[in-house]
């Protein structure tokens, strides 16, 4: 009977031990990305560090640091993560597929049917399944946030084939699945730090881009560009990424207020992107963008087709199903 009761007693400490660990641990979390403030991934930014400071009893704080203020991009600012010098992250999957090869699947064209359809698919099995392959690069995936549905925009002609815009130089991300892509369209897919898509832009070293609406219209991309063509090319999730060292060293009971704070704003960011898009584009359009609607999806997807036999060997076939299949 004594050892049951020793154990017991040990047992009880250990508690008592690790909640006062939680009440007397503190933090201060930097918060990066490319975009600004006013943008989505700003705005849902903002939310999470007001909940936590309000949830932990400000034990937990953390504050944005956007346009890029950390890092030049979002290669460098993984990197940092990594190294721990850079805490939070949220950003396209698009360079995250660098360092974690199997979240490079959600970037495949034409891959997600709706916004319905991607959240079924992202708050799933699948979805969870691709943050945690993050733990073995020295990363922790929170959560899922958005981008969006990525577009052209283009100074040369209004794209709705690929061969109106053939042989353009085009800026994406440093990604191996949107270069396959277009570079099988007939493009001439260019990597490039974000920071520098706008003076590219302007001074015709480029002679377009891809991106979601919310993040041609916080670039102001109209001003500089013709042509936005609403292509929904690509879904671009936007991964809450938090440095694993950093992680490993928050106790339990607050590592799950965290984890359910951005999977709770997750909720709310998707909405406000979604929210927003209609009117951005018709602002930019009163600015003088030429908004091309008529768009031929089929034509898009016909001339990226070669890419996806190197896409089924890269991810597999029954994975890239089960994401097309999900309903």
């Amino acid at each position: 009977m004594k050892p049951l009761i020793a154990a017991l007693a040990a047992s009880i400490l250990a508690l008592a031990g690790s909640q006062a660990s939680a009440q007397e641990f503190k933090a201060s979390y930097k918060i990066t990305m490319t975009q600004p403030a006013s943008h989505p991934y700003g705005v849902g930014a903002q939310r999470f560090a007001d909940l936590l400071k309000e949830r932990t009893n400000g034990r937990i704080t953390a504050t944005l640091y956007p346009d890029s203020q950390l890092a030049k991009g979002e290669r460098e600012m993984i990197e940092a993560l990594q190294q721990g010098t850079i805490d939070i992250y949220v950003g396209s999957t698009g360079p995250v597929a660098n360092f974690s090869p199997s979240m490079g699947i959600l970037d495949i064209p034409f891959l997600f049917r709706d916004a319905e359809h991607v959240d079924k698919v992202l708050d799933g099995p699948v979805g969870q399944r691709l943050l945690d392959d993050l733990d073995a690069h020295k990363l922790k995936g929170l959560a899922f946030w958005e981008n969006g549905f990525r577009h052209l925009t283009n100074s040369r002609a209004a794209g709705k084939t690929p061969d109106e815009v053939k042989g353009i130089k085009l800026r994406t991300m440093e990604n191996r699945v949107h270069m396959t892509a277009f570079k099988a369209a007939g493009l001439n897919p260019t990597p490039m730090a974000f920071a520098e898509v706008y003076s590219a832009l302007q001074t015709r070293v480029i002679d377009g881009e891809e991106n979601p609406v919310a993040v041609i219209y916080s670039g102001k991309f109209y001003e500089v560009q013709k042509y936005l063509t609403l292509t929904n090319h690509v879904y671009s999730p936007a991964p809450m990424i938090i440095s694993l060292a950093r992680w490993q060293r928050v106790p339990k009971a607050d590592q799950d207020v965290i984890l359910a704070t951005a999977r709770e704003v997750a909720k709310f960011q998707r909405k406000v992107n979604r929210d927003e898009e209609a009117g951005k584009i018709k602002e930019m359009q009163e600015k003088g963008f030429v908004v091309v609607r008529e768009v031929d999806q089929a034509a898009w997807q016909k001339a990226m087709a070669p890419a996806f036999e190197e896409f089924a060997k890269q991810f597999g076939k029954d994975n890239i199903e089960a994401i097309r299949n999900t309903k």
